[in-house]
């Protein structure tokens, strides 16, 4: 059984917000051109990559834990890519930053609920 953790959760909305981003950015800049489902697995990958990156991984330090972001972010978003014949290289590319700024959004927000259960 999956245990849902405060990490899980934050990073599910943070993939869900980018993916939404993401979404709207494709519609710009191919306009009717992209169908619907292309810009549905847009923002489903990033989903995932919220669920992949949320996982239970163990504690680390900031510079790890951007990197590990770096890679799962550019890891899941590979999968994106393929499914774009290898031409949609500035959908590929921010994956590594989204995976980051995920890693630096749960990092801090972690950081935030243990001190304050530190005060209580």
């Amino acid at each position: 059984m999956i245990k849902i953790t405060k990490r899980l959760v934050i990073c599910i909305l943070t993939g869900c917000l980018l993916g939404g981003l993401c979404v709207f950015v494709g519609s710009i800049r191919f306009g009717a051109t992209i169908s619907s489902y292309m810009l549905f697995s847009l923002w489903f990958n990033r989903l995932l990559m919220g669920i992949v990156i949320g996982a239970p991984w163990g504690d680390v330090s900031l510079p790890k834990s951007l990197l590990r972001g770096a890679l799962l972010g550019i890891t899941v978003s590979f999968a994106y890519f393929i499914s774009t014949g290898f031409s949609d290289t500035i959908s590929f590319f921010p994956g590594l930053m989204q995976g980051i700024i995920m890693e630096t959004v749960v990092f801090f927000g972690s950081k935030r609920s243990k001190k304050n259960k530190n005060v209580s």
